[in-house]
């Protein structure tokens, strides 16, 4: 019996100097988990805008139409480039009545009907919101009427092509759906004007938009 204790301490004594000598397993942090961005503006959208335009004399109106365009934005980046074309129908006008001699009121009246761009668009994103700065081509048709009681009237219309300037925000209230606001600066170039046989230079056009509106993202 002595002899089975004498053992059995012995083993137990053995075993615990072998699990001291053993090293411990060195510890190794897991990596972290790679952040995924929770939206992408990436990919093709449609929409539809509206707004406010005017110049710097006295014309001014309302404007609606629709935008169509393409994002990139790479993986790991907040950094969001497109190309964007909108286009849109106008009433951006303004009119007035001048004496011409003799009593006889002549009233002209200047209006853009059309107008629209195409643009390139740089953006920084914040996960559901992007701001931007857009800027390229754009055109407008512009009307030019004159009326002359029992002389007649008269009209001439043009399309003048120029550049705009500006920016805006976006904001993805679904995944799929965006609602933006944006302000627009376009300076078109000078056209001749007809007006019953009489030879008119139109100008620099230069005016300001606000617009706002929805886009739809195909993911």
């Amino acid at each position: 019996m002595k002899r089975l204790l004498l053992a059995a301490v012995a083993l137990s004594v053995a075993t615990a100097a072998s699990a001291a000598d053993m090293q411990a397993r060195p510890y190794t942090k897991a990596p972290p988990a790679a952040v995924v961005a929770a939206y992408n503006w990436s990919g093709f959208y449609i929409g539809a805008m509206g707004g406010y335009g005017w110049d710097s004399g006295n014309s001014s109106g309302g404007f609606g139409g629709g935008t169509i365009g393409y994002n990139w934005q790479f993986p790991g980046s907040q950094f969001v480039f497109g190309i964007e074309v909108d286009a849109a129908g106008a009433s951006i006008k303004d009119s007035l009545t001048a004496d011409i001699g003799g009593g006889v009121l002549a009233t002209e009246e200047l209006k853009i009907n059309s107008f629209g761009s195409v643009t390139g668009r740089a953006g920084f994103a914040m996960d559901a919101a992007l701001i931007y700065a857009k800027g390229g081509f754009a055109w407008a048709n512009r009307k030019d009427s004159v009326s002359v009681p029992g002389l007649g009237a008269f009209s001439d219309s043009q399309s003048h092509t120029g550049y705009t300037l500006g920016g805006g925000l976006e904001y993805l209230f679904t995944p799929n759906w965006s609602a933006k606001g944006e302000y627009m600066y376009t300076s078109l170039g000078s056209k001749t004007y007809n007006l019953g046989g009489d030879l008119f230079d139109s100008g620099t056009i230069d005016f300001h938009t606000i617009k706002v509106g929805v886009n739809y993202h195909f993911r």
